[in-house]
């Protein structure tokens, strides 16, 4: 069992990536299908962002991300099966089948979801990294975000 501080070794990384692109292109087909409802944003060339950021996040520090979070809520260790289960969904989902695509969510891992709303989880990453500092605890808030949150 690993502690807090140690890290998985690259092995990790590389299966984690492969489960997220097999993943995606699962979710493509049946999207592609008809069999997934709304909005369904893909990960497919970004595997490495996530797995990566969230391979040097200890496992108390918080996850915040958009739109495109199915890879995300991978890396962060969340069942496939449920992640899958939420796309189509299903009550077992891990929104219980209410979020969708875009709206992956697990509290017992920190992961505070992907937002749809472009750049509206910044205020969510933002506050929850203030309560941290604000209580000295050791742990950060990892917020993704593309370039379109941004003005220019």
């Amino acid at each position: 069992m690993m502690t807090s501080k140690q890290k998985p070794p690259l092995v990790e990384f590389l299966r984690q990536m492969i489960l997220i692109r097999r993943f995606e292109e699962k979710a493509a087909e049946m999207y592609a299908l008809g069999k997934i409802a709304g909005f369904c944003h893909l990960y497919i060339g970004e595997e490495a962002v996530a797995v990566g950021a969230i391979g040097a996040a200890n496992p108390d520090d918080y996850i915040v991300t958009a739109y495109r979070d199915h890879g995300h809520a991978l890396a962060r260790g969340l069942e496939p099966k449920r992640v899958m289960a939420e796309l189509f969904g299903k009550a077992t989902g891990v929104s219980k089948g209410m979020g969708g695509s875009m709206h992956l969510f697990d509290a017992s891992k920190n992961f505070m979801g992907g937002y749809a709303i472009v750049g509206g989880h910044i205020p969510v990453a933002t506050g929850i990294g203030f309560a941290m500092k604000y209580e000295k605890k050791d742990q950060v808030a990892l917020c993704f975000f593309g370039e379109g949150s941004v003005p220019s």
